[in-house]
């Protein structure tokens, strides 16, 4: 139902304010016709709206609040005026008219920041009572818009109107909508000055920017409350950092969940694993993780292995991880009606599963057949959840797992879902599955996390999920779902992966190459060439699988395989060469980079800086950034823009203001244009921030394949001064939240005629390098000497870079 249907029926909104109070940081505004707003300030830049139209609140619940979220306020003053109350922290003031309950919030210089269309206005729900609750915003006309999650559409969401409900949706387009994954939250840009909405309501939600009319925003739900938090920024970084300081940071993963993975519908019997294991260290190809799909199990049933494909799990995941692997397995929720499966037994013994009203247990039928759900919103079912995983990885030794067709996803069905009427615990708040649907999948993996964090301690958890809601990053990576081998798709996945990470969801990445239909080896690389930079590297396809949702045929699947002759595999070595040597180039500079990326990921963890940052994140001033889609950033200095045009041997793209060096050729190159870049299909288009550092690891096989002596750090020159970080600890386990991490932090210095670098450090971890090669790119000056710590040290020169060896502990470097 949109704005504009609302016209043609009985609206509600507020009325005249008769009273307000004040309980700490919660403001209560009541109205003549019984409606509540409850303001409540958070933090001195994150507010939260939250209305009653019937007198009073229900309990407050949000799955999408991280529990450890810690309100600090350093500011807070209230007061009344003749039309409005005006609240005041050290960066708001946020002014409610007494008629009507609108709002509008303004910076300290009295900037308007964000103000109300129509604000909040409501009308009964007849079908499933409550109501249908809206909110409308001004629109300035040069706004910009940005977040929602996962969509296919343009970067900018202006003119757009989208909504969420998570649905599996195999083979999606540009067009779908709604996909996986509910996160109702976007950023508003105006001016350069950056605020973000959170609309923390899991009902299916709907949000229209500035589409059906071009001067308004607005956002609505088919029930619960109308309840959402502003922040301000009035950077969009520090957009991003306060709403996962709300709803959440992820962990830290091992070092090995970010290196290359391969996966395939499916990997099956033990001698495929086998000959794909050994072929990627014959060939000399980095891979850390393989992946089991569905065919590993008996008759689909979780929590089992078909004996006949697997006689000796344990003795097999073993041998893998001899050879440097980790194993990750899929789990779905769909649990088969099978009196003779002990999953099921104790399912109904433990009363896990979803009900209808009248108390039938919801039955739906997916993979194994028919099957009923668990329940993962009773907390009793979570901890029930959680304990299967003790022997899949204690005893078997899975290293990782995978949660799919979470949405859930039920076949057959014209909603793709279980029913609307479906009971769920809620943590005690008894709801159907209008409410519960979007949190789905997200309480399903966090069930899952908690299984397997307890269990593979004391190492780190790797977790995937298809289907999430806000907060989900707290458990979960997520990937982008059952998309397609296209060069659309290509350019899709580096969309929705950039709005993934600026919405709360960094850990992310696509199926490389395309999941369903097949690539040539130019796609395969130059998916491949994106896919390098998404936290979640991860390789994934049908396999031989045509059928879609269908229920799979065993026999035709058999048939498809004898008669493939290869064609449906998708390992890098699949298409022959050049492309496997490419392959090899490509996952090698993957392994070249994890320095770069796991900075950037405990920077995610640590701050919720976004890893992956569209070019609007580093200059949200420059109109040309806000609808640049292709170009983005891994972390503080490396911008990107891979090749997504079949037969391009480069492409134009824009660089941000300030210098920036080819990393390739090493060429400096003036921002704040568009340039041209060469790029044959062995290159990817790649630019380095002067001034900035980026630290480069050897290649290897495997993460912990040997040790590093020596760590490259590339110093990109610049007449200026810039600052850079290294993070490093063990890449497994948890000494480091007891401080055993070490954390460089650059401060690189240059003038027409010299240049420095000192060093600060924080952290009591020894890493296993002892030294640094620093590679100087770009010195405009002849050198003369370098002093380390005031002491001469020998330099070399190469074509175009200056080099010294120094101890890990230095504390300055001069070049003159």
């Amino acid at each position: 139902m949109s704005e504009l249907s609302l016209s043609k029926t009985l609206q509600h909104t507020p009325g005249l304010l008769t009273h307000w109070t004040q309980d700490h940081n919660r403001i209560y505004l009541y109205c003549d016709d019984g409606v509540i707003l409850q303001v409540s300030v958070l933090t001195d830049s994150i507010l939260r709206f939250r209305f009653s139209t019937e007198g009073y609140f229900l309990k407050d619940f949000s799955y999408a609040i991280d529990p450890d979220f810690d309100e600090q306020i350093s500011s807070l003053k209230v007061s009344e005026k003749e039309r409005h109350i005006i609240i005041r922290t050290n960066q708001l003031v946020c002014k409610l008219k007494k008629k009507g309950l609108t709002t509008r919030i303004f910076d300290r210089q009295g900037q308007l920041i964000l103000g109300d269309d129509k604000g909040f206005h409501w009308e009964k729900n007849e079908e499933s009572g409550g109501n249908h609750v809206f909110m409308s915003k001004k629109a300035f006309p040069d706004e910009n818009y940005f977040g929602l999650g996962d969509k296919s559409c343009h970067l900018n969401l202006r003119g757009e109107r989208l909504n969420n409900w998570v649905t599996d949706c195999f083979g999606y387009g540009p067009e779908t909508d709604p996909l996986y994954r509910s996160i109702p939250f976007y950023y508003g840009l105006n001016e350069g000055d950056a605020y973000g909405v959170f609309f923390d309501n899991s009902f299916r939600t709907y949000f229209d920017f500035a589409k059906e009319r071009e001067d308004a925003t607005s956002f609505w739900a088919h029930g619960g409350e109308m309840n959402y938090y502003f922040f301000y920024g009035p950077e969009l970084t520090a957009v991003a950092e306060q709403y996962t300081l709300l709803t959440g940071r992820a962990e830290l993963p091992p070092l090995w969940g970010l290196g290359f993975h391969q996966c395939k519908w499916s990997y099956y019997p033990e001698t495929k694993v086998k000959e794909i294991a050994q072929q990627f260290r014959d060939l000399q190809i980095p891979c850390d993780a393989i992946y089991l799909d569905i065919d590993y199990m008996d008759g689909y049933r979780c929590f089992t292995w078909n004996h006949d494909h697997f006689p000796d799990p344990a003795r097999m995941l073993q041998e893998l991880r001899e050879q440097g692997y980790h194993t990750v397995v899929i789990i779905d929720p769909g649990i088969k009606i099978d009196p003779d499966y002990w999953v099921f037994q104790e399912g109904l013994e433990g009363e896990h599963f979803l009900r209808r009203p009248d108390g039938p247990y919801a039955q739906g039928k997916v993979w194994p057949g028919e099957c009923y759900f668990p329940d993962y919103t009773h907390p009793e079912t979570r901890e029930w959840w959680s304990g299967l995983f003790k022997d899949l990885i204690r005893k078997m030794g899975v290293n990782g797992v995978w949660n799919d067709m979470n949405e859930p996803a039920v076949f057959d069905v014209p909603s793709k879902t279980l029913p609307k009427d479906v009971r769920f615990h809620y943590e005690g708040h008894n709801v159907s599955h209008l409410k519960a649907h979007n949190i789905y999948g997200m309480q399903m993996a966090r069930a899952t996390y908690e299984g397997v964090k307890e269990f593979v301690y004391p190492n780190r958890p790797v977790m995937i999920t298809r289907a999430t809601y806000s907060g989900g990053q707290r458990y979960s990576s997520v990937w982008t779902g059952d998309n397609v081998a296209s060069w659309e798709h290509l350019e899709l996945a580096s969309t929705q992966c950039q709005r993934l990470s600026i919405s709360g969801f960094s850990y992310c990445g696509s199926d490389i190459g395309g999941f369903n239909d097949t690539p040539d080896g130019e796609l395969f690389v130059r998916w491949l060439q994106l896919g390098i930079f998404h936290p979640l590297c991860r390789v994934h396809s049908i396999g031989y699988h045509d059928l879609g949702d269908a229920e799979i045929d065993e026999e035709a699947v058999e048939a498809n395989i004898k008669n493939a002759e290869g064609k449906r595999d998708q390992e890098p070595w699949s298409f022959g060469e050049p492309y496997t040597s490419i392959a090899r180039k490509t996952i090698e500079l993957r392994y070249r980079l994890l320095p770069i990326l796991y900075t950037a990921f405990w920077q995610y963890v640590e701050r919720g800086t976004p890893i992956l940052r569209p070019l609007s994140f580093w200059d949200q001033h420059d109109p040309e950034t806000l609808h640049r889609m292709e170009e983005f950033s891994v972390g503080d200095h490396l911008m990107v823009c891979p090749i997504s045009d079949q037969g391009a041997e480069g492409r134009s793209l824009y660089l941000p203001k300030g210098m920036w060096y080819d990393f390739n050729t090493d060429q400096p190159v003036i921002g704040e244009q568009e340039i041209w870049s060469d790029a044959g299909l062995d290159q990817i288009p790649m630019y380095v921030r002067a001034g900035g550092i980026l630290p480069l690891a050897p290649v290897m096989q495997f993460i912990g394949e040997r040790m590093i002596d020596v760590l490259e750090l590339h110093i990109y020159y610049l007449e200026g001064s810039q600052s850079s970080e290294l993070y490093v600890d063990a890449g497994e386990g948890y000494d480091y939240q007891s401080g055993k991490f070490l954390l460089h932090q650059f401060h690189f210095s240059g003038t027409p005629t010299g240049c420095s670098l000192s060093v600060d450090r924080s952290g009591d971890y020894q890493p296993e390098y002892t030294e640094f090669r620093l590679v100087f790119h770009g010195l405009p000056f002849r050198t003369a000497s370098c002093l380390v710590d005031g002491q001469e040290a020998s330099v070399s020169f190469q074509a175009l870079t200056t080099e010294v060896t120094v101890p890990v502990g230095l504390k300055q470097v001069e070049i003159l």
